[in-house]
């Protein structure tokens, strides 16, 4: 009961914030403060020691993308699309070079939502560069682990990847933020002819756009080591496009009738 009426009232505050528009560094401020303080109360939960430990690693991976995308400094623009995409890029040193999608979808955020977390191991269905989504547990509301291959790039010029990933979705308020990075799972260890790359820290976040509730922005922080051999510009191309073709595809899907 005391868990419920601590999330109610973080829920309330949260919105009550949202409603002021807040800018970048706050509304990231306020989730990330709030989503430790929930991440706090687990530990009170019957989870199992390896279930407590993917909850944490999906909440790490939550936390480092947030700080990430908080810092706002040496930002450099990759590529800017006619309908206003852009995809900017950076260089960490503890992390690498990461790059951050920042579109605006003509669909409420709920249905958004819905789409890429609900509907997960749909995505294959309508994103060409993603052959398959799986999910391999549960471990309570908000953690999941997936195992997940990607499609073969033109030409090959990229191999077949497959990871495994601990997902986290969190909604406070008004924003929803879906993080990610890569684990190990006995169940699913690697595959043939696949290489298993790694992900993370990695994270989508969904907004209302401010004054017009039926549109959403996203924000898609992107973290990829593809492992082999391959040369550095070869990369950047594939993950900035892989980027832009998300937003394309994605708006095609949420365009259907029905959805």
């Amino acid at each position: 009961g005391l868990r419920r009426q601590a999330a109610v009232a973080i829920s309330q505050e949260l919105s009550r914030l949202a409603s002021h528009s807040p800018g970048p560094s706050t509304w990231i401020h306020q989730v990330r403060r709030r989503s430790s303080l929930l991440s706090s109360r687990l530990e009170e939960k019957p989870f199992s020691e390896m279930e407590m430990s993917y909850i944490k690693q999906g909440e790490e991976a939550l936390q480092k993308s947030l700080r990430i995308l908080e810092d706002q400094d040496d930002w450099k623009t990759e590529t800017v699309a006619g309908n206003g995409d852009k995809v900017l890029s950076k260089v960490l040193p503890d992390v690498g070079k990461v790059f951050r999608l920042e579109v605006v979808v003509d669909q409420p955020l709920d249905t958004v939502y819905g789409e890429l977390v609900d509907n997960m191991e749909q995505m294959g269905d309508w994103n060409p560069n993603v052959e398959e989504v799986r999910i391999l547990e549960k471990i309570g509301k908000d953690t999941v682990i997936t195992h997940e291959k990607a499609a073969a790039t033109p030409g090959n010029i990229v191999g077949p990847r497959d990871f495994v990933s601990v997902r986290c979705s969190k909604r406070r308020g008004s924003t929803c933020v879906l993080a990610g990075m890569s684990t190990t799972y006995g169940a699913m260890p690697e595959q043939e002819g696949f290489i298993r790359a790694e992900n993370g820290p990695t994270c989508m976040v969904l907004r209302p756009l401010p004054g017009s509730p039926s549109q959403t922005r996203l924000t898609w922080l992107l973290s990829i080591d593809l492992k082999g051999w391959l040369p550095k510009t070869i990369i950047n191309q594939v993950l900035s496009q892989t980027q832009v073709d998300f937003a394309k595809h994605l708006r095609q899907r949420l365009a259907r009738p029905g959805l």
